[in-house]
């Protein structure tokens, strides 16, 4: 009956990863309706819902000012929490969660297990080197996920707020002013410190489709099952991503230690931070867009003006 219990409690553990605010589209217009999803479970699926007493923080920062997202904010919609807004004033915007801790029971089996499906490599290669393979563990895990998004056409400094949680990645600039081709550099910090050494993996919605079969440079390993590229962070805490495609990004970690505490052997703190890169042109088309824009008129009023008057010049010198 213990046996099956263990079992059980992996079933749910897998079936609840990874942690991700998601939109249809990063890019956003101003003092708009708009919505954020928060996926628990995979980059591409949500596996179950987060309950607002979970959330310890859910805060919006955007012009230099940081608010807090109220409960009545949060939609269920089947799997998926949905984050209900309206967006500000034009710059470059960041939204953040951190999750309650709790605390996880399992065999040993299931830890390896675990370890072995989220890439907690480091924690598997202690475990084998100290024959501790058979120990079952008491973990206590919390999440902490941030996206960064763009409102209007105008960048703002906002994107490298701390939002304080006990892990996060702030990146070293800004990812809306980042090009396919370019390299993001972002930091990442354990209780507001650099994270040295820690494993990262990154990926995008245009990887998860395909497989990469070229040569990488810069040592990166990638996982060519899963479509994400694993780095290290240096030992600053600090790592480049290259952005290879256009789509939605995103960078994911745990941090699993041994605990101290009573009555656990382990504590992990996750996180993620999502992102979007445009293609050059969608680009030049949203910055022409938004250039033919005046004072809230669309283009085509300038247009029609246009024709207007020329029609009216032509009557008048015609009829001279």
């Amino acid at each position: 009956m213990k046996k099956i219990a263990f079992l059980f409690v992996a079933v749910l553990l897998f079936s609840s990863h990874d942690m991700f605010l998601k939109q249809s589209s990063h890019f956003l217009s101003q003092n708009t309706a708009s919505t954020i999803e928060l996926f628990n479970g995979t980059f591409e699926e949500s596996d179950n819902i987060i309950t607002r007493d979970r959330m310890i923080d859910a805060s919006l920062v955007g012009n230099g000012k940081r608010t807090k997202i109220d409960t009545s904010q949060w939609t269920d919609q089947g799997k998926t929490t949905i984050l209900n807004f309206t967006t500000g004033e034009a710059g470059t915007w960041i939204a953040g969660v951190s999750t309650r801790a709790r605390n996880i029971e399992m065999d040993s089996e299931a830890f390896n297990r675990y370890l072995e499906h989220d890439g907690v490599l480091d924690m598997i290669a202690w475990r084998k080197e100290n024959n501790a393979m058979n120990e079952a563990a008491i973990e206590k895990y919390s999440k902490h996920v941030k996206t960064i998004f763009q409102v209007g056409d105008t960048r703002t400094d906002d994107w490298n707020v701390e939002l304080g949680y006990p892990i996060e990645f702030i990146p070293l600039s800004n990812p809306y002013e980042l090009k396919v081709g370019e390299e993001l550099a972002v930091k990442l910090l354990f209780q507001g410190e650099p994270l040295a050494n820690q494993l990262v993996y990154i990926g995008s919605d245009a990887a998860h489709g395909h497989s990469h079969d070229h040569d990488h440079a810069d040592g990166e390993d990638h996982d060519h099952s899963h479509g994400t590229t694993q780095l290290r962070t240096d030992a600053n805490g600090q790592l480049r991503m290259k952005v290879t495609e256009a789509g939605e990004w995103y960078l994911r970690t745990i941090n699993l230690v041994l605990s101290e505490e009573e009555g656990l052997t382990h504590e992990s703190n996750w996180a993620t931070l999502t992102f979007e890169v445009q293609e050059e042109e969608q680009e030049i088309m949203a910055e022409q867009q938004a250039d033919n824009q005046s004072d809230g008129f669309p283009s085509y009023v300038f247009v029609i003006g246009g024709l207007v008057m020329l029609l009216v010049l032509f009557l008048i010198v015609r009829k001279r």
